[in-house]
């Protein structure tokens, strides 16, 4: 199962600030905690993932590198272990222990503040995929791509209000933007249907957008591919998403990555494999040979005599470039050998070849070799 985005597990923002973070993971600690759901395994998975993504975004070089490369910013040691995350809560929560917290939750206190209503919210992020080539993956490019977003209405300015007008409170809800509904001992509060929570209502929306204060907009964008990326990272482009809605700002757009395969090369991290095809006598005598690098460079490897099928040989520092790391950091190159037999020999050859299998004395009844050898 695919992870979740980390600010959408917490519900913020990808603006928000350390405690506004902190603030929605103790709600959501509060909420699910395995002391509080017993024997709800739904509730645990909730609380590891959000103990997981606090763990990330409330750390600042964690979150930057989260912003920038998504999972793969974070996870270059195989991931984090968030199985034993049930500890002291204290730091979040002033101390008093989960006993307190529950009693502040369930007992009054906090909730929307009576004037309600909503302001400038964020907007929506977006996703655009990628397709490059893999030495544009190896060395970095630049890449333009097109797509459609929500921008804020020029006409309106993004209010939604045709202009010499305004907005009336609510009669509703009287621009608390929610109402309430007794049941019981309970008094329980959802938005308010005619003002969908907003506290106040268009008397004459904005012709050009209707009253949504959002229109739709094609836009260009180069986007900058740094050297080392691969298959799955994400580059992030802050405030290039949707606009808020109320004039709030824009979302983030994450450009994600896949890289085409190459014809010689294969990638393992930031390795390279290749093979190179020897002769029988190239590999029983040795010889220099010329290879050539994803830099297109020739680079001469000796190959030893006696040199057997399969035998890998290594390039330092001839691979792919480390993501964030500086120019001279890079991978190594490994070029496994493989000893080509001849389909034909020519009547010269042949002679040659069964006088070189006398002088060796090859045995014509050899025993088995163990596969392990």
């Amino acid at each position: 199962m695919a992870k979740r985005d980390y600010y959408e597990v917490l519900g913020v923002p990808k603006s928000s600030s350390v405690d506004e973070i902190k603030k929605a993971y103790r709600k959501l600690a509060v909420a699910n905690h395995p002391d509080k759901n017993p024997g709800d395994k739904a509730a645990e998975e909730r609380f590891k993932e959000a103990s997981e993504a606090y763990e990330v975004l409330s750390n600042e070089q964690k979150r930057q590198a989260y912003d920038q490369y998504g999972f793969a910013g974070v996870d270059s040691n195989g991931g984090q272990d968030y199985s034993n995350v049930y500890r002291d809560f204290s730091d979040l929560f002033g101390g008093g222990g989960f006993g307190d917290i529950f009693g502040s939750f369930f007992g009054g206190g906090g909730g929307r503040s009576s004037q309600g209503g909503r302001g400038p919210a964020v907007g929506s992020s977006l996703r655009y995929d990628i397709e490059i080539d893999f030495k544009d993956a190896v060395f970095g490019t630049k890449v333009e791509i097109a797509y459609a977003h929500q921008v804020h209405c020029a006409t309106c300015e993004g209010s939604g209000v045709q202009s010499g007008s305004g907005k009336r409170i609510c009669p509703t809800c009287n621009g608390a933007g929610q109402v309430r509904r007794n049941s019981g001992f309970f008094s329980i509060a959802s938005a308010c249907p005619t003002c969908n929570g907003e506290g106040s209502v268009i008397e004459n929306p904005c012709p050009d957008c209707h009253g949504s204060g959002l229109k739709r907009k094609q836009q260009k964008l180069k986007v900058t591919i740094p050297s080392g990326v691969d298959t799955g990272n994400r580059i992030s482009l802050s405030g290039q998403g949707d606009a808020g809605p109320n004039g709030g700002p824009a979302g983030d757009l994450y450009v994600y990555v896949n890289v085409r395969p190459h014809k010689h090369f294969e990638r393992s991290g930031n390795d390279l494999y290749c093979q190179i095809p020897i002769s029988i006598t190239q590999a029983s005598l040795g010889a220099d040979i010329e290879v050539m690098t994803i830099d297109d460079v020739k680079v001469k490897v000796a190959i030893p005599p006696g040199t057997q099928n399969g035998k890998v040989l290594r390039l330092r520092n001839r691979g792919v470039p480390k993501l964030r790391g500086s120019a001279d950091q890079r991978g190594d190159q490994y070029i496994k050998l493989v000893v080509e037999v001849p389909k034909k020999l020519s009547r010269e050859a042949k002679a040659l070849m069964t006088k070189l299998s006398e002088v060796l004395g090859e045995n014509n009844a050899p025993d088995p070799v163990p596969f392990n050898e």
